[in-house]
């Protein structure tokens, strides 16, 4: 039978269980499906108890046609698991619930300075510190009770088998729990005394173990079928590049969030005004990130599934224009309201979708100069496939080539790329954009700017 890797993905709308061939990568199957969040009491949350049983039957499905020889798992950020035992000792917060700033006042008493963290301070639980904080304070009794807490992608590893670790990718994902110069946790987490509450660190990639065995038995899994310690999907997306592309270099990992990592941009110049962080890749090193959140801003403004150049066109003779947010969660704009200018009701269905790829292109313009981006940019995610988004910003930065990847799995290719021995070569990298001609670009772009600032941004 075919070896096989197989990945579970959690992002924050969609979830993907992908089967790869363990000696090239080659994406073999993939099932997918909502991550919708439980509004239950006593506050909206995860659904890891449907997510577990639609991956384990999923996994039995693949068993039954392949060898699997690897467990592994890529999630979205912001997201801990509190064990009490081998129990929850809580259920999971959904990190856009704006339950945790009930506790801010006294939670910004103790909360790091970006300097230490350069984690900067967020809405509702996005900061994951603050959650754990809120917890704490409003559930007293059931936070006494917990004995570890997992970051998001350890919390599967250690479901399939056994072993909690913790991991720096997810640690240090703006949480105000992690020091990225310094590798070590923040004073946060000793000031609340949570030390002893996060196992120790394994790399992603590490081993963890063989998969439980009756999980083993119950799911038809060879028995020596290993789990590995997972990664944070942002910086999954960023391995393949890491591995072969040389700084500096810029990856723009596309989904709900539209993530920007500078590899080689300058840590002294992050701004937490502008909800500039260091993330910390799968090998350890602080890396400068920028994001806003592009997907779900994209799903506010579009009417069709589709568009072209010519309905951009439209957009750009007709002067309507889009300015930030359509989303409070993150950005440099996150404070704002976003609004149209224009005559807006004048543009059919695809051409509003146009306006909401060149919104979602202007924005990113705009991180990538807040973020001092040199070099290639490449683009992972839902936004490589989307022509029009494309094409701005490769306008807008004619100095930088951008290449949109064909791979549709990045994160979970970043991720089976970490275990020992999957060596297999990245996929070659794609060819720059090509320049298009969009005559009114470059005035509608000077507006779109004069607007921002006439609005004091």
């Amino acid at each position: 039978m075919q070896a096989i890797i197989v990945v579970l993905d959690i992002g924050k709308t969609n979830v993907k269980l992908c089967a790869l061939d363990a000696m090239t990568g080659t994406l073999l199957e993939s099932l997918r499906r909502g991550n919708d969040v439980v509004m239950a009491e006593p506050y909206p949350q995860a659904d890891i108890e449907g997510i577990w049983q639609w991956y384990c039957e999923g996994v039995r499905q693949l068993a039954g046609r392949y060898q699997v020889r690897f467990l592994t798992c890529t999630t979205h950020g912001a997201t801990a698991v509190c064990l009490a035992g081998d129990r929850l000792a809580l259920p999971v917060l959904d990190y856009e619930s704006p339950l945790c700033e009930q506790t801010d006042a006294d939670y910004n008493l103790v909360r790091p300075e970006y300097g230490q963290t350069l984690s900067p301070a967020l809405g509702c639980g996005l900061n994951l510190g603050r959650q754990l904080f809120w917890l704490s304070q409003s559930r007293p009794d059931d936070f006494a009770r917990v004995d570890t807490i997992l970051m998001y992608p350890q919390y599967w590893g250690w479901r399939l088998s056994g072993v909690a670790a913790s991991e720096m990718t997810s640690l240090g994902c703006h949480t105000d729990l992690w020091q990225p110069q310094q590798q070590r946790y923040s004073s946060l987490v000793e000031r609340m005394g949570w030390s002893e509450l996060f196992p120790p660190l394994q790399k992603a990639g590490a081993v963890l173990g063989p998969v439980l065995p009756q999980l083993a038995r119950e799911l038809g899994l060879p028995a020596d079928c290993q789990v590995i310690n997972g990664i944070h999907d942002s910086n999954a997306s960023l391995v393949p590049y890491l591995q072969q592309v040389e700084a500096p270099f810029t990856v723009i990992s596309t989904g709900t969030w539209t993530v920007m990592a500078g590899v080689g941009a300058p840590l002294q110049e992050l701004k937490e005004q502008d909800d500039m962080l260091a993330n910390v890749s799968a090998f350890g090193d602080p890396v400068p990130c920028i994001r806003f959140m592009g997907g779900r801003e994209w799903e506010l403004l579009r009417e069709a599934d589709d568009c072209d150049l010519a309905d951009l066109q439209q957009v750009l003779d007709q002067g309507v224009f889009a300015l930030p947010s359509f989303s409070s969660q993150g950005g440099p704009f996150r404070d704002r309201q976003g609004t149209v200018i224009g005559p807006g009701e004048s543009l059919n269905a695809r051409e509003q979708t146009a306006l909401a790829a060149l919104y979602c292109a202007l924005v990113t313009d705009y991180c990538l100069s807040r973020l001092q981006s040199r070099g290639d940019i490449f683009v992972e995610g839902s936004f490589a496939r989307n022509a029009v988004y494309l094409s701005v910003l490769q306008s807008l930065r004619p100095e930088q080539a951008v290449r949109a990847s064909d791979d549709s799995t990045g994160t979970t290719q970043g991720a089976a790329q970490l275990i020992v021995g999957c060596d297999w070569a990245g996929a070659a990298l794609a060819p720059a954009v090509e320049l298009p001609d969009m005559p009114g670009l470059a005035d509608y772009c000077e507006r779109w700017l004069a607007l921002l600032n006439e609005q004091g941004c």
